[in-house]
């Protein structure tokens, strides 16, 4: 039992190494970044009539492809088949063609997704693992729409749209809604896109020697694609006015071929023989761009003048197609040599002819007339066509070519009017010198006159200002002499009135003193009873008094007797005390 038990462990890890070694040796193979794997079983039911790849279970090349990674396939029941992805750079679309699917309904070419033939919607920039053996993807340029112009679109699918009317949905036609500059990524087998010049454009005529229509050239940028993109856009213009101008040259179109110049000498025309690498290079060094989309007009504009000579004319007219009027134009006219064939230049040859007619030789010689012309042509242009929806912002009249027999003599007699109108202006300048240095003079007279008078009137009012100041100084003394006067008297009054009633206190004072000395008289009863109180008032307090007896015969002895003794006393008194 065990030794059947160790048999069937060998047998399993047997079996189990020998599936490891045929799936990792034999079945397992990578699938390297951008790769894809188409896978063809080798078993499976057989295919349906019409049927190109295989569903699950089915015998054929599959629909499914396997990515990129790491993948287990029996190799005796499937084959593989590494293939590149699709890859759409920026700037290209894929145009997918479908090979399976439902089949398109009648009249209908652009395809849906699930339906056979060219799919509506395209691929943008990306990859894409789409098995080859049941689709097709074609790269193409996206339409890039240079700065200047205007894509007009033209629908290729659908139904007919009505005469002068634009397409709407699911009609075919030429749109109303047109493409701005910028990038779009439109399906070419459903719209046919064609550039035209918006802005200020011109028609050069240039005598018999023929003419020009120069339009813009295109402005470089810094980023290489695009400007590639766009060259390839107004390349592929180009050839189609070349293939329109060479188809209609023989119904009588009078337009020859494209120009090959351009307007900057930073831009540079692609030579025929020019490949992608060197207008890539070009781009890259910032040395050129494509030229624009101009081309050379065979037509000139001749007339016979009022007088019978054949007048020529070198003419530029400078007009302008507005983006609201651009799908208009294009629809009824066609693209823009089809317009100029068609419109501009049939109304500038009848224009012209029909207003030069009306003027002689004479008047294109002289510059007066040729003036006149010029803006009777502008204005009457400018009327036509604002009907045909093209702007006329001038008509510039550069030469005029008069037949030798008329001009000669014509301008011989003008250079003599003109000679003549030369010295009369000299004389005039000399005249105009002459009063000019009168004036001068008069000038210089004047102005010596007015320094005068300016001095004079100085003079006056500085005197008239030391007038006023010593005026207004003599005023000031006086009203100050006023002052002063008014500031003495009540000065004076001040002092009048302080001595007054000083006086009147010292009166009062005296008056009051002299009534207390009368009071005080009374009270002694006489004024001598008063003096000797006031003396003895008066007297020290330690005054002594000795009285001295003399002699008889002397005068002191006799004092009683001659009644001076009290005088005698008090003069003793008053000698003591001192």
């Amino acid at each position: 039992m065990k030794t059947a038990l160790k048999m069937i462990g060998v047998l399993v890890l047997v079996a189990l190494g020998a599936w490891v070694l045929w799936q990792w040796g034999f079945c397992r193979f990578y699938v390297k970044p951008d790769q894809m794997a188409v896978i063809t079983a080798k078993t499976g039911e057989a295919l349906p009539p019409g049927q190109i790849l295989a569903k699950q279970g089915q015998r054929g090349i599959r629909e499914d492809v396997l990515a990129e990674g790491r993948h287990f396939l029996n190799p005796w029941l499937y084959e593989r088949d590494i293939r590149p992805v699709t890859i759409i750079p920026p700037g290209k679309v894929g145009i997918v063609t479908s090979k399976v699917g439902e089949e398109l309904p009648e009249g209908e070419f652009l395809a849906e997704y699930g339906q056979k033939g060219i799919w509506r919607n395209v691929l943008g920039p990306g990859k894409y693992r789409m098995n080859p053996v049941g689709y097709q993807i074609d790269i193409m340029d996206a339409i890039s729409i240079p700065i200047g112009y205007d894509g007009v679109v033209t629908s290729l699918s659908g139904t007919q749209t009505p005469p002068h009317a634009f397409a709407q949905k699911g009609e075919k036609g030429v749109r109303s809604d047109v493409l701005q500059p910028g990038l779009y990524f439109v399906n070419p087998r459903e719209y046919k896109v064609d550039v035209l010049e918006i802005g200020v454009n011109q028609v050069s005529l240039m005598g018999k020697g023929g003419g020009a229509v120069i339009t813009k050239a295109l402005i470089a940028s810094d980023n290489v694609a695009m400007n590639r993109l766009q060259q390839n856009v107004l390349r592929e213009q180009k050839e189609k006015r070349a293939d329109y101008m060479r188809s209609e040259s023989s119904s009588g179109m009078r337009l020859g071929r494209l120009l090959s110049t351009s307007k900057s000498e930073k831009v540079r025309t692609r030579s025929p023989s020019a490949t992608d690498e060197d207008v890539s290079k070009m781009l890259e060094e910032g040395t050129g761009v494509p030229a624009s989309l101009s081309f050379v007009l065979n037509q000139f504009v001749e007339f016979p003048s009022r007088d019978g000579f054949e007048i020529s004319l070198d003419m530029t007219v400078e007009f302008e197609l507005l983006p609201k009027d651009i799908a208009w134009l294009f629809r009824t006219y066609g693209d823009l040599p089809a317009a100029v064939d068609k419109v501009i230049m049939p109304q500038i040859l009848s224009v012209s002819r029909l207003k030069g007619s009306a003027y002689g030789a004479r008047d294109f010689i002289v510059g007066e007339g040729r003036e006149k012309f010029q803006n009777e042509l502008t204005e009457a242009l400018a009327n036509t066509l604002e009907e045909k929806r093209i702007t006329i912002h001038a008509a510039l009249i550069r030469n005029v070519n008069v037949p030798g027999q008329i001009l000669d003599p014509i301008q011989q007699a003008s250079l003599a009017q003109e000679q003549d109108l030369t010295n009369q202006e000299k004389q005039n300048t000399a005249k105009k010198l002459a009063q000019l240095n009168t004036e001068l003079s008069l000038i210089g007279q004047r102005r010596d006159q007015v320094a005068q008078e300016t001095e004079k009137i100085k003079a006056l009012i500085q005197a008239d200002e030391e007038k006023q100041v010593a005026e207004i100084r003599g005023d000031t003394m006086r009203q100050a002499a006023e002052i002063e006067k008014q500031t003495a008297r009540v000065r004076a009054e001040r002092i009048t009135t302080l001595g007054t009633a000083d006086a009147a206190v010292v009166k009062l004072v005296e008056g009051e003193q002299a009534k207390g000395q009368q009071l005080k008289v009374k009270a002694f009863g006489d004024a001598e009873a008063y003096n000797l109180w006031t003396l003895a008032s008066a007297l020290n307090k330690d005054l002594s008094i000795q009285i001295l007896h003399a002699g008889p015969g002397t005068l002191w002895t006799d004092l009683e007797n001659a009644g001076l003794a009290e005088m005698g006393a008090g003069t003793t008194l008053n000698q003591s005390q001192k």
